[in-house]
């Protein structure tokens, strides 16, 4: 496994609708298994069970230790992180694809969506986005405009995982570029004028069909970016 160096950011893509090895199962937690029931349909449950397991996996290997014996803790809005010293991570999956982010200093988030055509991004925009981005939205036509929603709402999604707000923190109350050709970035965070230099952000390939975007703290010293 690559050493995680100082500064670096890792990045592994990995295939969610395969079968679940044994192995990897028995590396979950009691809670993690009881999550993993508590999904309806059985390819949810597949899906969130190799997710959980590859995460463990790749801790263990960064931290010299077996993966079945990390614990983690949960922010006030439910981001994880290790209990005790280790990396910090995000996690994120959408049609079948997991991205798994890790860093050793900076808070960090990802995500991913299927490209496809949003019939009512125009409608999100206005309705999520700020005034100036729904405003470049409801300027474009398709397919543009449904992959600079996608583009504007993984940036976007990647930032407050970082933050660890979630949704609590309104998308329009921060601007990110929509427009193709135009560098990842955070432009404007309200109450927060030192934000924009603070925050890195970086549009992500994993899969082909798939937008994706990676937000740091601080600019990292690089990215590598892996498949499992």
């Amino acid at each position: 496994r690559p050493t995680l160096a100082a500064g670096e950011v890792h990045v592994y893509a990995a295939a969610q609708d395969v079968p679940p090895e044994p192995a990897l199962l028995e590396l979950l937690s009691p809670d993690e298994r009881a999550r993993a029931g508590r999904f309806l349909a059985e390819r949810d449950r597949r899906r969130f069970a190799v997710t959980r397991a590859s995460l463990r996996r790749l801790l263990g290997g960064y931290l010299g230790q077996p993966p079945a014996g990390l614990r983690f803790s949960y922010g006030e809005r439910g981001k994880p992180s290790l209990t005790g010293a280790g990396p910090r991570f995000n996690v994120t999956h959408s049609g079948g694809l997991a991205l798994l982010a890790f860093t050793p200093g900076h808070e960090l988030g990802v995500d991913v969506e299927p490209l496809r055509v949003i019939e009512d991004a125009a409608a999100l925009g206005d309705r999520f986005f700020s005034p100036a981005e729904a405003s470049v939205l409801r300027g474009l036509r398709e397919p543009e405009r449904s992959r600079a929603f996608l583009r504007g709402w993984t940036r976007k999604e990647a930032f407050i995982k970082a933050t660890g707000d979630g949704l609590s923190r309104p998308l329009d109350e921060f601007e990110v570029p929509l427009l193709p050709g135009e560098p990842p970035r955070l432009l404007r965070l309200a109450g927060d004028p030192q934000a924009a230099a603070r925050w890195w952000l970086q549009d992500l390939a994993p899969a082909t069909g798939f937008a994706a975007a990676l937000a740091v703290e601080e600019r990292p010293a690089g990215v590598r970016c892996f498949r499992l």
